[in-house]
């Protein structure tokens, strides 16, 4: 491979160690930072390339011309992108945090957008921390890959050739769509999640024995990492009090129907509906996107709105979607 399938990931804690992981043994050469030493002699004892000093990790990066993946909480992401700015402007620049909208005004403050695609992939469990990192953490995994007009070409191209490096598929989105889906589908959730632990849990020890099925996996998200699950919901904010206003709407409606007629029909047809709609798609192949080329004009709007069929990207350039 070539100077230019290095990686830089910054941050190596669940995803940003995953992705250390998977790249390397995809083939890449890969090296990676860390504020904290103890997770830097984790990830060397364990035989990988990590380093507890930011402007040399970040000075390495700018003389390979590596794709720097940016993997840390949010609410480090200004430090970093200074650091950035200071050791390595030029390089191609992604992240794997799950807001999208915030990242992009940080990096257009400190002037990188034109070398930044934004990424998420969508993949994770309840552990963090580099002893909970897992090279087949993406395998089979979505990736979005920040598909807003007047990304770079030859950036977007590289972040997903990344993603199917490590055996993700990827789906081109819109920043502002990327935010409000997840708001629907990862961090709704997660609150949900909070507020169906905190309602049994406050029913005591009988509740908690008793508790099965429904309860481990409607409140797995919530034994995530407090800090955690904070950066990442209240970095959306936006989306998400739109998404929970109309979650408590539809409760609110499902109480009503409960209180004046005895039943929560509504709710659990529009529910089931929803679910079977979900299993569906999980179980089927997606159909790839095709007959876009990329750079050619209006490329990104081409993959958005196949993305929005359903489709996905697999990294076969297929025959462009302009005239010759």
């Amino acid at each position: 491979m070539s100077a230019n399938d290095s990686i830089c990931v910054l941050g190596l804690g669940l995803i940003g160690g995953s992705l250390l992981r998977a790249a390397t043994a995809a083939g890449r050469v890969g090296f990676g930072y860390n504020r904290s030493l103890a997770t830097v002699d984790e990830a060397r004892a364990a035989g990988f390339d990590a380093d507890g000093d930011l402007d040399a990790v970040l000075a390495r990066a700018a003389a390979q011309d590596a794709l720097i993946v940016i993997a840390t909480p949010v609410t480090a992401l200004d430090p970093i992108l200074d650091a950035i700015v200071r050791c390595a402007p030029n390089c191609a620049l992604t992240d794997v945090i799950s807001v999208k909208a915030v990242v992009a005004q940080a990096v257009a403050a400190h002037g990188l957008s034109t070398r930044y695609v934004g990424g998420h992939p969508m993949a994770g469990t309840a552990e963090s921390g580099w002893a909970a990192t897992d090279p087949a953490l993406f395998t089979g995994a979505t990736w979005v890959v920040g598909t807003d007009d007047g990304v770079d070409p030859h950036v977007w191209q590289s972040v997903s050739a990344l993603a199917g490096d490590v055996g993700a598929v990827v789906v081109p989105v819109a920043t502002d769509d990327h935010d409000r889906a997840v708001a629907a589908i990862s961090h709704l959730p997660h609150l949900t999640a909070a507020v169906t632990a905190a309602v049994g849990g406050g029913e005591g020890a009988l509740a908690l024995r008793l508790a099965a099925g429904s309860f481990r996996d409607g409140t797995r998200v919530a034994g995530t990492a407090v800090p955690l699950q904070r950066a990442m919901l209240e970095a959306n904010a936006p989306a998400l009090l739109i998404t929970l206003s109309e979650t408590i709407d539809r409760l609110t409606r499902a109480r009503d129907d409960l209180r004046n007629h005895g039943s929560v029909q509504v709710v659990a047809d529009n529910g089931h509906r929803a679910r079977l709609r979900y299993e569906e798609m999980a179980g089927d192949e997606p159909d790839p996107i095709v007959e876009v080329e990329i750079g050619a004009p209006g490329w990104t709007g081409d993959l958005r709105h196949q993305a929005h069929l359903g489709r996905v990207w697999r990294g076969v350039q297929t025959r462009s979607a302009s005239p010759e």
